[in-house]
């Protein structure tokens, strides 16, 4: 019997008009947009649903509106195919929340809470702070660490072969560009980002998410949740808020992590919430996996389709 991994995406996955047609169709999507919104004191549903795209884009709405979709998608997954299970799952940079909160790790609200949290303590920091970052394609981690070494940035995400992010202060990006270039990337270009993610420009964020994070009850997680700053499964409970604390500064080794759970005999992966971005990823890492999604209502009827079949 084939193994399945849930995989939940981070920040950039957004969308304006994300989560609409699933509320539109099902009532307990709209439902949980109404919780949320209670939950928060504040329409995120709007948000989602109409933007302005400059509003969604800030990473205090972008995050818990990415984390809300994905829990959507689930919610209705396990709806629509009763008896529905998974052996792991794991999130890319915010999705690993989400990925803890589908393990039974904390509630949903706790949960949207956090990651609503999460991203106020990361806007905050990208306020304070003149971050930018890259893309660098086709160009390998060892080479890519040498040009992060010599222009002082930092290696953010190593998400499939070919495809790495480096971050650090807005005036180096130019030049480690630059040297990525030269040292034979097929591309390099500067992202539109409001900060430096996962450097050590976000340490500001790091105090209070850890505030944040003890004030929540937490639980064993129910399934192995694969940790972005190890691509390992998350060790005891008591560790899981230190690494994902240490995860804000840190690299996220999204490759790595696909590659520990196909080495653990996973080939089925289902990508939840906004975007196909995790399922691009896998399938440059591991072509003969099978990878479905659900970000809307036709994906998921696919999905559906594809699991009753099975």
């Amino acid at each position: 019997m084939s193994k399945t991994a849930v995989l939940f995406a981070g920040q950039g996955a957004q969308t304006v008009g994300m989560g609409r047609d699933l509320a539109a169709a099902f009532p307990t999507a709209r439902a949980l947009f109404d919780r949320a919104d209670a939950v928060l004191a504040h329409d995120l549903t709007r948000v989602c649903f109409d933007g302005p795209e400059a509003e969604l884009t800030r990473t205090e709405n972008a995050q818990p509106g990415i984390y809300l979709v994905s829990w959507v998608a689930l919610t209705l997954l396990r709806e629509r195919v009763p008896g529905f299970e998974f052996q792991a799952t794991a999130g890319l940079s915010l999705g690993e929340f989400t990925a803890l909160a589908a393990a039974g790790v904390w509630s949903f609200e706790d949960g949207l809470k956090l990651v609503r949290a999460r991203g106020q303590y990361m806007q905050e920091a990208c306020e304070s702070t003149r971050g930018g970052m890259a893309a660098i394609l086709g160009l390998d981690e060892a080479a890519t660490r040498e040009v992060c070494a010599a222009t002082g940035v930092t290696l953010a995400n190593l998400n499939c072969p070919g495809q790495i992010v480096i971050s650090g202060d807005a005036d180096r990006i130019p030049a480690a560009v630059e040297a990525a270039k030269a040292r034979g990337a097929k591309r390099a270009v500067s992202l539109p980002v409001a900060g430096a993610y996962h450097s050590p420009l976000m340490a500001s964020a790091q105090p209070k998410l850890a505030a944040a994070l003890a004030a929540v009850t937490s639980h064993a997680p129910g399934v192995p949740v694969i940790a972005n700053v190890t691509a390992q499964p998350h060790g005891a409970l008591d560790t899981i808020a230190d690494t994902l604390v240490q995860q804000v500064t840190s690299s996220v080794r999204w490759e790595e992590s696909i590659r520990y759970l196909l080495a653990q005999g996973f080939t089925r992966f289902i990508e939840l919430g906004p975007g196909t971005a995790l399922t691009g990823f896998l399938k440059r890492i591991d072509k003969t996996a099978t990878v479905l999604n659900v970000a809307d209502v036709a994906s998921l009827e696919a999905t559906v389709a594809q699991l009753s079949a099975a």
